[in-house]
C-alpha cells in the first residue's frame, strides 16, 4: 500500500470519526434533564420571563435542529459556545484550563512512560530474578490502588512540607515576586500531583511492556540471532526492543491523548485548576456548553494521536505496507 492512499484513508476515517464524535457529543448532553437556566427557578424573584430570555439569549428556545445546525456551524468557525459558568467563550476558558494541565499531567505522564518502559524491559530480561518478582509486585501494587486515595494520603503526608493545593501561595501577589519565583512556586505546586498521576500510570506500563517483551522473546527471528551468537544487548536493541514497542505505541498514543482531558480526580484532590477540575465544576453547574467543549477537545485529541500512531505504524511495520 502507497503512502499517499494510507494517508488519505487514515484522515478521512478521522474526520468521520470527529464529525460522529461532535453529533454524539451535541445530542448527549441534550438528553440530560434540566440546564443552566433551570437553576433560576429555584432562586427567589426569578420570574418566568427572565428565564426565557435568558434562554432566547443562550440559544435554547430553538428547535434541536436547529440548535445542532447553530453548534456545527460554531465549530466550523472555532466557536465552542459560551459558558453558562464563566460569561465567557468556551474556547477561551478551556485554553486556560489546558495552560494548567498540559504541563503537570503532559509531564508526568511522559516520565511515567519513560520509567514504565525501561523497568518493564529490565523485569522481563531479568525473568525469575529477585529484580523480576519485586518490580512486577510493585507495579501491580502501585496500579491497583485506587489513585484518589494515593492523592490523600500523599496530602496527609507532606501537609506543612510541600503545597497541597491551587496553583500558588495566596500571598505571592502581595510579594511582588519575579518570574522566577512565580515559576518556582508553581513549580512546587505541582509536585504532589504529578507524583499522584506518575506512580498511577507508571505500574500499567511496566506490565504492559513487560508482557510485550516476554512475548517477542519466543519468536523465530529472535531464536536465529541467539544462534547466530549474537550478545544480548545487540539481540534486545535490534530484535526484541522495536517489535515489543509496537503494540505499545497504540497505548501510548490514547494515553498521550488522554492528556488534554486532565485527571479529574487527581485535580480535584489537589484544587488543581486544570481541565480535570474545570468538568467537576461544569457537572456541578450544569455548564453545558463547557462540558460540550471539554468532551470535544479531549476526543479530538484522541483521534489525532491514534492517528499519529497509525502513520507511525506504518513507518515501523513492514506488513502494513504490503
Amino acid at each position: 500500500m502507497r503512502w499517499g492512499s494510507y494517508l488519505a484513508r487514515r484522515l478521512l476515517g478521522a474526520l468521520v470519526t470527529v464529525w460522529v464524535a461532535a453529533t454524539v457529543n451535541f445530542f448527549l448532553f441534550r438528553l440530560l434533564p434540566g440546564d443552566y437556566v433551570s437553576n433560576f427557578a429555584r432562586v427567589p424573584g426569578a420570574t418566568k420571563a427572565f428565564q426565557e430570555q435568558l434562554r432566547a439569549e443562550f440559544g435554547l428556545d430553538k428547535s434541536l435542529g436547529g440548535q445542532y445546525v447553530t453548534y456545527l456551524w460554531q465549530l466550523l468557525h472555532g466557536n465552542l459556545g459560551y459558558s453558562y459558568q464563566y460569561k465567557t467563550g468556551v474556547s477561551g476558558k478551556i485554553l486556560d484550563l489546558l495552560a494548567n494541565t498540559v504541563p503537570m499531567v503532559g509531564l508526568s505522564t511522559i516520565i511515567a512512560i519513560l520509567i514504565g518502559t525501561l523497568l518493564g524491559f529490565l523485569a522481563a530480561w531479568r525473568k525469575g530474578t529477585p529484580t523480576d518478582g519485586a518490580t512486577v509486585l510493585v507495579a501491580l501494587v502501585v496500579f491497583a490502588l485506587p489513585v484518589q486515595w494515593m492523592g490523600m494520603m500523599l496530602v496527609l503526608w507532606f501537609t506543612g512540607v510541600l503545597p497541597t493545593s491551587g496553583i500558588s501561595d495566596p500571598y505571592m501577589e502581595m510579594m511582588n515576586p519575579t518570574l522566577w519565583e512565580t515559576v518556582a512556586d508553581y513549580l512546587r505546586h505541582m509536585i504532589l500531583p504529578s507524583i499522584t498521576l506518575l506512580l498511577s500510570t507508571a505500574g500499567s506500563y511496566v506490565l504492559l511492556v513487560r508482557t510485550a517483551v516476554l512475548d517477542t522473546f519466543g519468536e523465530d527471528y529472535v531464536l536465529t540471532a541467539r544462534a547466530k551468537g549474537l550478545s544480548k544487548f545487540t539481540i534486545l536493541r535490534r530484535h526484541i526492543a522495536p517489535n515489543a514497542m509496537l503494540p505499545t505505541i497504540t497505548v501510548i498514543a490514547l494515553t498521550l491523548g488522554t492528556v488534554v482531558g486532565g485527571a479529574v480526580l487527581v485535580e480535584t484532590v489537589f484544587s488543581w485548576p486544570g481541565i480535570g477540575w474545570g468538568t467537576y465544576q461544569a457537572i456541578n453547574n450544569r455548564d453545558y456548553p463547557l462540558l460540550q467543549g471539554i468532551f470535544l477537545v479531549m476526543t479530538v485529541s484522541v483521534i489525532v494521536l491514534n492517528l499519529l500512531a497509525d502513520l507511525l505504524y506504518f513507518r515501523l511495520d513492514p506488513r502494513i505496507r504490503k
